[in-house]
């Protein structure tokens, strides 16, 4: 099937001829600049949630935007202090980009020194008449690829982009679309490939601390290369807003003006959960009732 996608999406303006910082230049950035926003909080969530263990082979999931670029060069970082002794794997699975798009990510990561591996799937084809939730189901065949290449080639993890303001939005969608309360977790055992596990070591990393960090070093990535949302490409901030996740994002911007701490209060709603107010909970897909012991 052809592609339709014909805009290279990318999430910054395009630059001038003016040079570029260096790898070298990008690192430092995150060792002093952004060290506080960016690296202590992506060690302070490896350390609170024991996300990396002595001997891990991570697969470091690519997609080629700013949050898992950014999580390939905070691995790079943490590989040096060495507490820990585990190997990387960074795994780019294209799905069907166009060669531009994919040209971009190769691009980016020679220049940000991150020595990429690349698979290719056919999910864009594989879910692209798929008129019922196909990116549900694109998120899934994404991870089962993921997860499949990554144990191919001897990783027991796979490590995920996802990032603080995605836990809190996902809380928030969940309930007011979902009708449950449920988070993002920051590490998850694989239900199909036994001995596997998916980790989010982002999770206490802002958005806005990434994309400081992207527009201080004037880098460029992409946002979205996807056939469902090609109009993203070209769309202004404020023409987005149709998505679920964008409504979530201006809701909270909106509860912040009156209340500064709504973020992080949304963030530990679920580490406060009292079962003992709880009408009803499920634990490993068994549903427990207040009344069955009231």
């Amino acid at each position: 099937m052809e592609h339709k996608l014909e805009n290279t999406a990318i999430d910054t303006p395009i630059l001038t001829q003016e040079k570029l910082p260096a790898a070298e230049e990008i690192e430092k950035s995150i060792r002093k600049k952004f060290h506080k926003q960016l690296f202590s909080r992506f060690a302070k969530a490896v350390r609170d949630y024991q996300l990396v263990q002595e001997g891990d082979k991570l697969a470091v999931c690519i997609s080629g935007g700013k949050d898992s670029m950014l999580m390939a060069k905070l691995f790079q970082e943490l590989q040096k202090h060495r507490k820990v002794s585990f190997d990387l794997e960074f795994l780019v699975m294209d799905p069907g980009y166009l060669k531009r798009n994919r040209q971009i990510i190769e691009e980016n990561a020679a220049r940000l020194g991150i020595p990429i591996r690349v698979f290719e799937t056919e999910i864009f084809d594989a879910v692209y008449e798929i008129e019922k939730s196909p990116c549900y189901l694109c998120a899934r065949m994404r991870r089962g690829h993921l997860y499949s290449q990554a144990r191919e080639i001897g990783c027991n993890k796979i490590a995920l982009g996802h990032h603080y303001d995605d836990v809190i939005e996902t809380i928030l969608m969940g309930m007011l679309y979902g009708g449950q309360v449920q988070t993002m977790m920051p590490k998850l055992h694989s239900t199909n490939f036994a001995g596997m596990e998916l980790i989010r070591p982002m999770y206490y990393i802002r958005e806005d601390d990434i994309k400081h960090w992207r527009d201080h070093n004037r880098l460029q990535f992409l946002q979205c290369a996807c056939r469902f949302t090609e109009n993203c490409a070209v769309a202004k901030e404020e023409d987005r807003s149709l998505s679920k996740r964008m409504e979530i994002k201006q809701l909270i911007a909106g509860m912040k003006k009156n209340n500064p701490f709504v973020e992080a209060n949304i963030f530990k709603s679920v580490e406060n959960v009292n079962l003992s107010t709880v009408i009803a909970y499920k634990e490993h897909g068994e549903k427990h009732h207040f009344l069955d012991t009231y």
